[in-house]
């Protein structure tokens, strides 16, 4: 097994996307995403359809651009319900971005749940209030509870215009450090 260097990240070649069958980058962080796409479908009894693996959110401020990465966003019933977002470390420290995310990924409503993991602990928050519902691995729903949650969590309206700023500037200052996984800090081409 060859190892390289890339960034921060270990590099062991490529692997196989659980979800999709895409060739992607083999990082231990990558792992422990295959490790919660595998959970999500094996454990917790979602069809590989309700979820929707990498979505992203590209923010620039102060000439710095950032590709905010969705590892799973879950839809239950046709609804979007939670996000889950995986990083090594603190979950603490990755609630506002999980929020963040789960307000502005889609223009149209704000997805009612946010989960932050670091693949041995994890957190279920409301995205309005940013409030903690549940602790630890089995704070991520399952199917069945997932069912009663979609009916419980309606998706809120969009933030207003000034507030979508702030939340996409929340989104760039805190997902700053892991734009690099696929070596894409550069600037988008722009016209």
């Amino acid at each position: 097994m060859k190892r390289k260097i890339s960034g921060h990240h270990l590099v062991y070649g490529t692997l196989k996307d659980y979800l999709t069958g895409e060739e992607l980058t083999d990082t231990d962080d990558e792992r422990f995403r295959q490790d919660l796409e595998r959970l999500m479908v094996e454990e917790k009894g979602f069809s590989k359809e309700e979820l929707e693996p990498r979505l992203t959110i590209e923010t620039t401020f102060n000439k710095i651009f950032v590709r905010s990465i969705i590892d799973l966003t879950v839809s239950v019933r046709d609804k979007r319900l939670f996000v889950l977002r995986y990083g090594p470390g603190s979950l603490v420290t990755r609630e506002k971005s999980a929020l963040a995310a789960a307000r502005v990924l889609f223009p149209d409503y704000c997805i009612p749940l946010a989960i932050v993991t670091n693949g041995r602990d994890a957190e279920l928050l409301e995205t309005s209030t940013g409030k903690v519902l549940g602790t630890g691995m089995e704070a991520i729903p399952d199917r069945e509870q997932a069912g009663q949650l979609i009916r419980q969590y309606k998706c809120n309206p969009p933030p207003d215009e000034a507030a979508r700023e702030r939340t996409f500037r929340v989104l760039n200052a805190f997902d700053l450090e892991v734009c690099c996984r696929n070596d894409s800090c550069s600037l988008p081409e722009t016209k």
